[in-house]
């Protein structure tokens, strides 16, 4: 039996970065990982960095859109840890923020894209609503048939799978205990501590953070504990190096599209289009299974990129994978303590990369008592009427 002061199940980049505030604190961590450190969601995405609102948080109406909005704050504090990030860790993490834009192609696109800028102004993300004619002055990749576009200077893009390296060693240089390959086996309650088998040993924790992306509601079930957080797959693509093209994140508020060019000159293609789950024996969707590719995304996705940014078409596609993350009921992150479990904290649901800094810098401070009130639009609390007749 180890002890510890708080165990991590999840190796992603929001479970190592919040081994690595706590540790550096002077917290006994042990974090523990089902397979190898960064590669599941955190090493499987595309490494965006949108501070905009998601065109998924448009397309669902007026409301989802306003209650999204709420997190302004978390956007605010996250483009500044990213900006100091490369410093902090010591690392070359391809951290480029040089700006993003949000295109729309038609009238009634341009109207959502004008209410998103209006929503985002008056949080204080200072979008810029550009007509047609100075996108392209910006971005002369951009098709003759953009109409408007939203910029926000401070969006860019990174390399997902050096981040959340960067923050492992960094969490093991400060102390912290990471096992890669032990997947939890056991996990439960016992007066005010948890106990979590897994591999190699038994951790008795006073706090368990629990950051393992569809895996979460799975260890929550372990402890009695209903968790909105639901599997998706999802298909990425990469074209073959060419000469700077792209030198901005592009999205689309209409159409499923996130662009941009990598330090390597690849072009990387995604936006949310769906990869087909894998099953398990009994029928139900498998987390741990290698989700299919489903053709009608990856020609959708090409076909935005290139109505988009026409030169996409003369480019070979070298690259399509296909990864698993989260989603919550309502689509916002839950990040936070469990009311009903003090001490059980969880961190999943969507912009993990994005704003998972952030997310591990917070939990960490709210952990030793600092208030953490952004963390209050993305807290678990919401859902806690599903944990009220678990016992």
């Amino acid at each position: 039996m180890q002890n510890a002061d708080v165990l991590i199940v999840g190796g992603g980049l929001v479970g190592c970065a919040t081994a690595w505030h706590l540790a550096r604190g002077g917290a006994q961590v042990v974090l523990v990982e089902a397979g190898d450190i960064g590669m599941g969601a955190s090493g499987q995405n595309a490494g965006s960095l949108h501070f905009q609102l998601e065109r998924r948080f448009l397309e669902n109406g007026e409301a989802l859109a306003e209650q999204a909005a709420q997190t302004a704050a978390l956007n605010r504090l996250a483009i500044d840890d990213w900006r100091r990030l490369e410093t902090e860790l010591g690392a070359d993490l391809h951290v480029v923020m040089d700006g993003g834009l949000m295109v729309a192609e038609t009238a009634e696109q341009v109207a959502i894209l004008e209410r998103k800028v209006a929503r985002e102004n008056a949080q204080g993300i200072n979008t810029r609503l550009l007509d047609g004619d100075e996108a392209r002055t910006l971005a002369p990749c951009l098709s003759p048939g953009i109409l408007a576009a939203g910029f926000l200077a401070d969006e860019g893009h990174a390399d997902a799978r050096s981040v959340t390296r960067a923050f492992a060693q960094a969490a093991a240089a400060s102390g912290a205990s990471l096992h890669s390959r032990s997947p939890v086996t056991s996990a439960s309650r016992i007066e005010r501590h948890f106990e979590i088998g897994f591999r190699e040993s038994t951790v008795r924790a006073e706090r368990l953070v629990l950051a393992c992306g569809a895996w979460t509601p799975i260890l929550c079930a372990k402890l009695n504990l209903h968790m909105p957080l639901y599997p998706v797959a999802l298909q990425m693509n990469a074209t073959e190096r060419t000469g700077p093209r792209i030198g901005h994140l592009i999205q689309h508020v209409g159409r499923r599209l996130s662009m941009k060019q990598t330090d390597a000159g690849n072009i990387l293609i995604g936006g949310g289009w769906p990869a087909r789950l894998a099953s398990d024996p009994r029928g139900a969707f498998d987390p741990a299974g290698k989700p299919v590719l489903i053709p009608a995304s990856l020609a959708g996705n090409l076909r935005a990129a290139i109505d988009t940014a026409p030169f996409v078409e003369t480019l070979n596609l070298i690259r399509t994978w296909t990864g698993v993350t989260a989603i919550s009921a309502d689509q916002l992150p839950i990040v936070g303590e469990v009311p009903s479990m003090p001490g059980c904290w969880v961190a999943g649901g969507g912009s993990a990369f994005t704003l998972g800094p952030t997310f591990a810098r917070l939990m960490a401070q709210a952990m030793v008592g600092t208030p953490t009130p952004e963390l209050d639009i993305v807290s678990p609390a919401r859902f806690e009427h599903l944990n009220s007749f678990m016992g």
